[in-house]
């Protein structure tokens, strides 16, 4: 190990135990695992180590360090983002010939390049939803002032969240982070996103993954105006007549229906109007609810499935109690048991709160084709057998090719 330099917010000693002396490309299948992998400019393995499954990326140091100081920095401030571990610098193999910097993340369970999620025939209306949500995750990173640089949906993993999808930012070789970010970086930014996604579409359409049919450039088209809408939501000043003062609660509620918080607004009052315009926003307002009364670590449309289910048993068992109370109730007789029911082998095919969420969707489905209440047991019986069983691995999602 002589000459090895390890940076490493936790030091972990198993980090020692990795060949670092060989290069990427020639790792033994032993020590690699079978995990769908996004396209890259650079040679990336995936590894399991002392029970940790790691990504690992060959790169020169100084961009291999400031990929780990930008996702460490923002994995501090609640970003969606994968968790850096460390940057492993003055390689060499056991000949002295030097080899390239090694970036160490940990693999996003659950998580899919966007390769893996779209060869299962999406239509145009699912597509969608899935360029949703990373134009969320570009708005997100501007108002936290990241410029990204390369944004595209080889440099983002998706996980499933409910009936959307939750966009995790992976690759931040080229990200900087500034105090705010100017109209002609947000604009570069999103102009780029554009032509990349709907390169990457255009190829996914060539290898006959998509259907001929899909206009790819108006679906990557819609990422633009989406992110346009979402921006103006958040960030745009809104003239209120004063006696329409609800028009200031309803914008508020608006944005907790899109999963932001709202911290500071700035309202300025002259001559019967208010000039109303959000200062600080902030995601994750259904998370941070669901994870306070429960304690789960949630997507944010699974923590709004989650809460509405709350809400309907609270209706049914104690409508005057504290929300807290029924919500301790509703973790140990309604979600625990119903994950609990989920055979062993089947718990790495979906996170625990998307299966909660399939599950209610399954019993309304079961409900009204029976004409009547289907009962939560019947409900995840038939689930089971019908839908899950078929299903396959997303924790790690393995039995992918190998990598090339």
């Amino acid at each position: 190990m002589t000459g090895l330099h390890i940076t490493a917010a936790r030091p972990a000693s198993w980090l020692l135990d990795m060949d670092w002396h060989t290069p990427l490309a020639e790792w033994p299948r032993e020590v690699v695992s079978s995990l769908p992998r996004g396209l890259s400019r650079h040679v990336v393995r995936y590894a399991e180590v002392a029970g940790n499954v790691l990504a690992v990326k060959e790169i020169e140091e100084s961009l291999a360090s400031h990929e780990y100081q930008i996702l460490h920095r923002l994995q501090r401030t609640d970003l969606p983002t994968v968790e850096p571990i460390a940057v492993i610098s003055g390689r060499q193999t056991l000949d002295g010939e030097p080899l390239p910097a090694a970036l160490v993340t940990r693999h996003l369970h659950f998580s899919l390049p966007y390769r893996s999620l779209l060869q299962q025939r999406m239509s145009p209306t699912r597509l969608r939803r899935v360029l949703d949500s990373l134009a969320v995750l570009l708005v997100r990173l501007h108002l936290a002032g990241v410029y990204w640089g390369d944004v595209s949906l080889s440099n983002t993993l998706f996980r499933r969240d409910a009936g959307e999808y939750a966009a995790y930012f992976v690759d931040a070789e080229t990200a900087r982070i500034y105090p705010e970010l100017s109209d002609g970086q947000r604009d570069y930014d999103v102009d780029l996103a554009r032509v990349n996604i709907i390169g990457e579409l255009m190829d996914l359409q060539s290898g006959g993954v998509l259907p001929d049919d899909y206009d790819v450039v108006d679906i990557g088209e819609h990422t633009v105006h989406r992110y346009q809408e979402l921006w103006n939501d958040l960030t745009a000043k809104q003239v209120i007549d004063v006696s329409n003062r609800w028009e200031l609660d309803q914008r508020i509620r608006r944005l907790n229906e899109l999963g932001f918080d709202v911290g500071e607004m700035a309202i300025d009052t002259q001559e019967g109007v208010l000039t109303v315009q959000p200062r600080i926003v902030d995601a994750g307002h259904y998370r941070r609810q669901i994870h306070d009364l429960t304690g789960l670590s949630v997507e944010e449309k699974q923590a709004q499935r989650l809460l509405n289910d709350i809400e309907t048993y609270r209706a049914t068992t104690g409508p005057m109690l504290p929300l807290s109370t029924v919500a301790a109730r509703w973790l140990a007789e309604v979600f625990a048991p119903t994950i609990a029911a989920i055979p062993p082998h089947m718990r790495a095919k979906l996170e625990p709160a998307q299966v909660f969420h399939e599950i209610l969707e399954h019993r309304w489905y079961l409900s009204e084709k029976a004409g009547k209440d289907v009962s939560t047991e019947d409900a995840v019986a038939d689930y089971i057998a019908s839908q899950l069983a078929e299903r396959a691995d997303e924790e790690r999602v393995l039995n992918y090719p190998d990598p090339v």
